[in-house]
């Protein structure tokens, strides 16, 4: 659209409203979609932090396998029995959790973490050894 020209020689122009092209608007049926996509991601954001938590647990597992090895030695050296002293460098919940086995010198313990899944606490059983020289041997 031309407006009149109020000096001669120069050309005005009205400017023109610009339409949005097609491409620029989201279609009808992707509104939400963000929302929909946070919700989908937050199962997996639970997932990855549970198995994050999970790893944690058996690493810290394997710290207490460490001290109660070292713990069974040092009564194994003293002439003692190892089980007590193994239970005794464990908390609560690792009781149950505990396999023990003396063989000579050599003390192993293997620890099962806390999982709420046994089959995964099983595949993610940690074992620490010692040797000790015992006495009179």
């Amino acid at each position: 659209m031309r407006a009149e020209a109020l000096v001669e020689g120069v050309e005005w122009r009205v400017p023109r409203r610009r339409r949005r092209s097609a491409g620029t608007l989201a279609p009808l049926h992707q509104c939400g979609q963000a929302t929909v996509e946070v919700l989908a991601g937050i199962p997996a954001l639970v997932v990855a932090g549970l198995i994050a938590l999970q790893l944690l647990a058996a690493g810290y597992t394997l710290t207490l396998a460490d001290g109660a090895a070292e713990a069974g030695a040092m009564a194994l050296a003293a002439g003692r029995p190892p089980g007590p002293a193994v239970r005794q460098a464990l908390p609560g919940w690792a009781g149950d959790r505990l396999d023990l086995s003396v063989d000579g010198g050599e003390l192993t313990v293997r620890l099962r973490p806390p999982s709420p899944v046994e089959g995964l606490a099983r595949g993610l059983e940690v074992s620490s050894s010692a040797w000790v020289k015992r006495p009179g041997h």
